[in-house]
């Protein structure tokens, strides 16, 4: 029986203790003993990137993704974008990073070196607040869902303040896009009140329709 061999450790500034490790082929990164993310469920990480980018209908899109985790989302907005689209990602934990160049150097296939990538370093809520009108989509994937898991401090992305910071910077109809392990009808009206217009989706884990369900939530800047 294949044993998980651990591979490094990644101190969340504010939060908590991140582990990568590897099992066979597979890579996965846990929060204490809970399974964050691994290359054996991707594809709602894929559909966050695949399904936003359905709903923008607009060439060459500048979209924020917060933040890196496996490359899964970043890779499929690549593939769908073309030569003058752009993508600028935000992520907090240096380590996450550095597995991305070294030990998961074959799942990353390059993407942070794509002249299309720009990587920012840092909280991905200041490279909101620092947007004004900038993006035409924001993907969030930081949390398993609208609330400060990995960091008490990313509470702040979810709540109304964040909300709206994240309302200044999309470009009018631009699209908010959360993704979340679990359904939060609670967030879905807090999103409706912060004035966008909201599309909860049902996605599988995994593409043969098989696995957890996950949410991503579609929030729509009005024009």
């Amino acid at each position: 029986m294949l044993k998980r061999e651990l591979l490094g450790e990644a101190q969340v500034p504010g939060g908590a203790l991140l582990q990568l490790f590897s099992h066979g082929t597979d890579y996965i990164i846990a929060l204490d003993r809970n399974e964050l993310m691994s290359t054996r469920m991707w594809f709602s990480e894929e559909q966050l990137a695949e399904l936003t980018l359905d709903r923008l209908e607009r060439p060459d899109p500048h979209i924020l993704i917060g933040g890196y985790g496996m490359g899964f989302t970043l890779r499929a907005a690549l593939a769908r974008l073309g030569d003058k689209g752009r993508v600028t990602v935000g992520e907090l934990v240096p380590e996450i990073i550095e597995w991305a160049r070294g030990p998961m150097a074959e799942v990353a296939k390059g993407c942070l070196d794509d002249p299309r990538v720009t990587l920012c370093m840092g909280d991905v809520r200041q490279v909101i607040a620092e947007g004004n009108g900038t993006y035409d989509a924001i993907l969030l994937d930081v949390d398993n869902g609208p609330d400060g898991l990995v960091r008490p401090e990313n509470d702040a992305i979810y709540a109304n303040a964040g909300l709206a910071a994240a309302k200044r910077a999309l470009k009018p109809g631009g699209v908010l896009a959360i993704w979340s392990a679990a359904p939060d009808p609670r967030f879905t009206r807090q999103l409706t009140k912060a004035g966008f217009e909201v599309d909860p989706v049902e996605v599988r884990a995994r593409p043969n329709n098989k696995g957890p369900r996950h949410t991503i939530w579609f929030a729509h800047r009005r024009l």
